[in-house]
């Protein structure tokens, strides 16, 4: 029973009146972790538990639904990962605070405290998680909007991939063998029913990686951009720009079929000043 391994403890529950109510959703693909985080907010007065999710796909309609200030992310899961659902929290402006929950990697864990994004060591510990908590409470009182999260937040995935090398080959299922291209040749890659089609040169294939962000952290930040939810771009690998609706942008890539990749809002601002539009 979760209730025997911790105490009950009452967290400044005296200033519950005065503090907002904070809804919350908890993102984690194994059950007893997400029973376990959930007892220990019910000790807070002023969070409100609205939801639950067991994958990343399913996090981002429940968020949408319940419309959050918090969500505990849980950052390894199957499919879609943590840093996935925050990316698409980034690109679709949602206005949340985010706490990561992982287990020990250090290289995250600089990242995170680098930034100021919080974050939790499993297993939970309930004096780290009233500091949390704590913190939660000042960011939401002082960033009304949401913006500095947001800012933080993609400083913390950048700066993760920024830390992992790009390797010279990538290795691409074409039928039933598997073929080595040059990193510098990919033109793009997208996710379509959590499957990465990746193209390079005059070859398609599928990735083993788990969701675009793991690719991506495998490849140059500075070439490679994640322009849309769905699409990982080699900048010099775009043909053509054109111009969409509401000042948005198509990119026409260099593969045979010059195939033609939207551009997010979110991303239409970093394009126009990187290539001066």
């Amino acid at each position: 029973m979760l209730a025997s391994r911790f105490p009950i403890l009452t967290f400044r529950n005296e200033r519950a009146r005065d503090v907002m109510v904070i809804r919350t959703v908890i993102v984690d693909d194994e059950q007893p972790a997400r029973q376990e985080l959930c007892f220990l907010l019910e000790q807070f007065d002023d969070i409100n538990i609205v939801g639950q999710a067991n994958n990343g796909v399913d996090a981002m309609q429940v968020i949408r639904q319940r419309k959050p200030k918090l969500v505990f992310l849980d950052i390894q899961m199957p499919g879609h990962t943590g840093f996935d659902v925050a990316r698409e929290l980034i690109l679709r402006a949602v206005d949340t605070c985010v706490v990561f929950v992982t287990a020990y990697d250090q290289h995250a864990i600089d990242a995170f405290e680098i930034n100021a994004v919080d974050y939790l060591l499993k297993p939970v510990e309930p004096i780290r998680l009233e500091q949390t908590i704590d913190r939660v409470r000042s960011r939401l009182m002082t960033d009304r909007d949401g913006a500095m999260a947001d800012v933080l937040l993609e400083r913390v995935l950048n700066q993760l991939n920024q830390r992992r090398p790009s390797p010279d080959q990538v290795a691409l299922k074409v039928g039933e063998h598997f073929q080595l291209v040059r990193s510098d040749d990919i033109i793009y890659a997208s996710l379509s029913d959590d499957v990465i089609t990746v193209v390079a040169g005059r070859l398609t294939g599928t990735s083993n990686f788990r969701s675009l962000d793991e690719l991506q952290s495998k490849l140059n930040p500075d070439i490679f951009w994640r322009v849309h939810r769905s699409h990982l771009v080699n900048i010099n690998k775009v043909k053509e720009i054109v111009p969409w609706f509401s000042r948005n942008y198509i990119l026409k890539m260099k593969d045979a079929k010059g195939t033609e990749i939207p551009v997010s809002r979110a991303q239409t601002k970093r394009l126009r000043e990187h290539l001066s539009l």
